[in-house]
């Protein structure tokens, strides 16, 4: 009797001892993989083109013409072909009109932009809010973005100001691609609101929470780019349970521009990014990561993970106790297309 309660002294010790980290994992073997969660991959029957032109030498002058157009309850991979020039309007894709793809004639000449503000007044009256200034707002799922870029234009507003998020584009549908794609605002510049969701090439600007949402999302090859003149954050996950299967993934990233930046910020209890194999430049702020609000104990569920990352920034992204290496088993799940489980609906050479 004596030896089994030292045995169990013994365990309850080490455990307190055991890091955040391993908690997390453990909270994810218990329930984060317990079922299948997300839709069946369901392939489109046909394709349907149309021409978007701004001069009036296509099917359709302005982009939500064309959306317009797409039947409810579309099943055609419907393919957008958006010729080069500034399409100022702002963009809704509605949950009933999946398997939509913008294709534009490069990020630098097909752009598609708007400039509402969170405190700005909607139809109602009412503060439109950060969520429903979007330029674009992508509510159905398969949807494709390539070599086209979505701005919001808002000036930047000073640290700490009310109501000054601006966002450039809300994806909130699952399964979705975006190759090529540029991103320009300054607050809250990519909602990755919801999904599954994979970015490869693309280009993201802007100063506060310039990537946020709770979606599940690879971002491989990509530049992240801060335009804040004091400090700024790049990444904020809104991961609130340890059950959610959702988090950021960044890959071979590049991290530049100008200010005093957090790579990520605790948004939900559970945030969850992890950067592998990125670049970091000389603008990390001191300790690289923030829990938001100091006040949840969110660094003691946070998940915020590095992986050979390197550059001049990189010291500064270990600034913390609760941000860790990880080896490469900790590291792989969140590495390729796997994490969004990208081999049953992205094509093989993506």
């Amino acid at each position: 009797m004596a030896l089994a309660r030292i045995l169990l002294l013994l365990l309850v010790t080490v455990a307190s001892l055991l890091p955040p980290i391993a908690s997390q994992q453990a909270a994810a073997t218990k329930c984060e993989y317990r079922k299948h969660s997300g839709h069946r991959y369901r392939h489109p029957v046909g394709v349907r083109k149309i021409v978007v032109d701004a001069s009036g030498a296509g099917d359709f002058v302005s982009i939500q013409q064309a959306v317009d157009s797409v039947p409810e309850g579309n099943t055609m991979r419907v393919i957008m072909q958006i010729n080069a020039g500034t399409y100022i309007e702002k963009v809704v894709v509605p949950a009933s009109k999946p398997y939509v793809t913008f294709q534009g004639a490069g990020r630098d000449v097909t752009v598609v932009e708007w400039h509402d503000r969170a405190s700005d007044r909607g139809p109602d009256g009412k503060p439109l809010r950060t969520y429903n200034t979007a330029s674009v707002t992508i509510l159905a799922n398969y949807f494709n973005a390539k070599n086209i870029s979505f701005k919001n234009t808002a000036p930047a507003p000073m640290p700490g100001t009310q109501g000054g998020q601006a966002v450039a584009f809300r994806i909130s549908g699952d399964k979705a691609f975006f190759f090529g794609c540029g991103f320009y605002g300054a607050q809250d510049t990519l909602c990755d609101d919801a999904g599954r969701h994979y970015f490869r090439d693309c280009y993201i600007q802007g100063s506060i929470d310039f990537v946020f949402g709770n979606a599940r999302s690879l971002y491989k090859d990509c530049e992240l780019h801060s335009t804040a003149q004091r400090f700024g954050s790049v990444a904020a996950h809104g991961r609130h349970d340890p059950c959610e299967r959702t988090g950021f993934a960044f890959v071979n990233c590049r991290v530049t521009g100008t200010g005093r930046l957090y790579v990520g910020r605790a948004m939900g209890q559970y945030s969850r990014i992890v950067y592998a194999y990125t670049y970091f430049d000389s603008v990390i702020a001191p300790g690289g990561w923030d829990d938001w609000d100091h006040t949840s104990n969110k660094s003691m569920t946070a998940f915020f993970g590095m992986y050979r990352n390197w550059g001049p920034g990189v010291d500064a992204v270990h600034g913390v106790s609760w941000a860790r290496e990880l080896d490469y088993f900790a590291a792989r799940p969140f590495l390729g297309k796997s994490f969004v489980n990208g081999y049953h609906w992205l094509t093989p050479d993506v």
